[in-house]
Formats: structure tokens, C-alpha cells, sequence
């Protein structure tokens, strides 16, 4: 498995990280199942775990703790906050990026995970009722403290970036250091404003979903009507065939599925490969929910794609341009509602 500097951290990560979006109630809920999950990707090079304490309500923190006793000094552990932890919960101090809440927060992901420390810790989404230099000033207490070693952002756009940036040579705290934008085959807008800002500012980026939620492990092909589980269907409008956006998926898998066949590989080993073959790119978060999807995408670490595949790629999906519906956040579909709520003015 190769290994990359996560922005200028110096702190070395393997090409492909381990997701947890899916262990516990949101996916597999059998821990020791869960448990063995974790330790056949370090087993197979990965050294880089990344989680959120909202991820099954912090079920997925107490696996992953449990998965690293005895282990904990061989991982980079990364986690999120932001949202509730609890899906429903109307307190609005119990959420966001403020001192308050992001002090509480982190304290909690650490007994969870069983760690005394957390290798990076990301705000998962923008907080518009919060100052970005309310934010950083917190997070740099909270390196200062031990208790963070690296701090990041998720889904922050270009300019709110930039913004934080600024803020942290203005006021002198200790700036983020990665970005985690969603990227893939299908989801490439970030290519013309996110992971060109990354590298003016030495941002480790990593990126989640690389198979766009299945599109590209091709388990949607022809025109039957997509089964949704618990899970998809709360992000329904991804699968929703009605939607132009879809219906141009289903055309563009078939188009990959021929160029992957060229190149000799699955159409998964072309859409993770791919997401890792940026040079903005320091590790893509591979989402598997089980064993043997793990095995298929650790199998993908020493592909290599050559210049004519690219280029292929680029004309059934042109740079820049991203084919999901409007509004599409697969991160936080439990949570929506909750956050469309209107904050308190006073």
C-alpha cells in the first residue's frame, strides 16, 4: 500500500482509508463482525481510519475502539463533529461548530474511541451561525491541550476555505490543515475550485464516496426500479430513475464498464484508482460494509492508470462536471431535517 503526507502534517497516510460511515446501526451492527472489518484493513496496509461521532449515533467510535486495543499506535484516527449525535435531538447548543458544543464534542469522541488523542479532527460541515474564528480559536486550545493533533474541514466549498485561511494568519491560530470533499467518476466538481485551493494551501485532501454509493460498483444497470434499503432510502433522490442525472449514470456505467474492461480491471479497482490518481489527493475513503467488498477495494492499491484511460474517462465524464441530482449529500441523510430547522436569532 502506498503511502502519502497528509497536507504538510508530516504525517504519512495510506493511498486508501477506511470509512465507517456503515458499522453499527447505520449498517453492520455486529461489533465483533465490525471489529474484524477494521483489522483485516490494517492487516492489508491501510493505516488510516476516518469516522464521525454522529455515525450510528457514536456506535461506530466504541467499534473502532474496540477494534485498536493494542493497535491504537499503528493508526491515524480521524473523526468529525458538527451535527447531533443523536438523530432528533432539537437541542441547537448540541450541535454546530461553536466552542461550547466542539469542547463537548471532542471529549466524547475520545471516550468513545478509547484514545487519548484524535491524529485529526475535522468540523464536518460549514456552521453559518458560528464565527470560523470562534471555530479555529477552539480547535487550537484543543491541539494546544494534546488532545488534537491536525485539524480539517469537510464539504467546505473553495471560498469558505480560503476564508479560514485568512482568519487563521490574521489571529494567529493554527490554520486546518485537510479538506474531505466528495469525489468520484461521477462527482467532479471539485476539481475546478476545491483541490486546486488545496494545494495553493498545502491542504491533505481526502475524499469519500469514490463509487458514488454503488453507481460505480455497477449495481444499477438497465431500467428496473432501484430497491432502496433503510439506508438509500433516505438519500431516495440518488436512485430516483425520473431524474436526468440518474438516467445519464446508467449510460455512463455501461460506457465505463467497457473502459475498464480494456484496462483489465473491475469497474470498482477504475472508480477508486481513478479517485486516488489525482495529485491533490492524499487518500480516498473506501466505504466498504463488509469483508469481502473491503477485500475487492484493497485488491485496487497497486493499479495504475495510464494516460489513454484517462482520457477515456474524461469523455463519458468531462472534468469538472458532476452528474448527481441538485442538493445530493449522502453524509448526512439522517440528519437533514434536523439541521433545516431554523436556529434561535436571540
Amino acid at each position: 500500500m502506498q503511502h502519502r503526507i497528509l497536507g504538510r502534517t508530516g504525517i504519512s497516510v495510506s493511498k486508501f482509508a477506511l470509512g465507517t460511515l456503515r458499522l453499527g446501526a447505520w449498517g453492520n451492527s455486529d461489533h465483533d463482525d465490525a471489529v474484524r472489518l477494521i483489522r483485516t484493513a490494517l492487516d492489508g496496509g491501510i493505516n488510516f481510519i476516518d469516522t464521525a461521532d454522529q455515525y450510528s449515533g457514536g456506535e461506530a467510535e466504541v467499534i473502532i475502539g474496540k477494534a485498536l486495543h493494542g493497535r491504537r499506535d499503528d493508526v491515524v484516527l480521524a473523526t468529525k463533529g458538527h451535527f447531533p449525535v443523536r438523530v432528533g435531538d432539537d437541542d441547537p447548543n448540541r450541535r454546530g461548530n461553536s466552542r461550547r458544543w466542539l469542547t463537548r464534542a471532542v471529549d466524547d469522541s475520545l471516550r468513545r474511541l478509547g484514545t487519548d488523542r484524535i491524529d485529526l479532527y475535522q468540523v464536518h460541515r460549514p456552521d453559518p451561525a458560528t464565527d470560523i474564528d470562534e471555530t479555529l480559536s477552539v480547535l487550537s486550545d484543543l491541539v494546544r491541550a494534546g488532545k488534537i493533533m491536525a485539524i480539517g474541514t469537510s464539504d467546505f466549498p473553495a471560498e469558505q476555505i480560503v476564508e479560514a485561511q485568512w482568519a487563521a494568519d490574521r489571529r494567529n491560530h493554527i490554520p486546518f490543515h485537510t479538506e474531505q470533499p466528495p469525489y468520484s467518476l461521477f462527482v467532479r466538481a471539485i476539481e475546478a475550485d476545491v483541490l486546486p485551493t488545496a494545494r495553493k494551501y498545502g491542504l491533505g485532501v481526502l475524499t469519500w464516496s469514490p463509487l458514488n454509493s454503488g453507481w460505480l460498483a455497477g449495481r444499477f444497470r438497465g431500467n428496473e426500479p432501484i430497491e432502496l434499503d433503510a439506508f438509500r432510502r433516505v438519500v431516495a433522490h440518488k436512485f430516483d430513475l425520473g431524474l436526468p442525472g440518474n438516467r445519464r449514470k446508467l449510460e455512463a456505467v455501461e460506457e465505463l464498464l467497457v473502459v475498464a474492461r480494456d484496462a483489465g480491471i473491475p469497474l470498482t479497482h477504475l472508480a477508486l484508482v481513478f479517485a486516488a490518481t489525482h495529485p491533490a489527493v492524499s487518500s480516498v475513503i473506501l466505504g466498504a460494509r463488509t469483508i469481502d467488498q473491503l477485500t475487492d477495494q484493497l485488491a485496487a492499491a497497486e493499479v495504475r492508470l495510464d494516460d489513454g484511460i484517462l482520457d477515456r474517462i474524461d469523455k463519458i465524464v468531462p472534468p469538472g462536471v458532476t452528474l448527481n441530482p441538485p442538493d445530493a449529500d449522502y453524509h448526512r441523510p439522517a440528519l437533514a431535517a434536523a439541521e433545516r430547522r431554523p436556529r434561535p436569532t436571540a
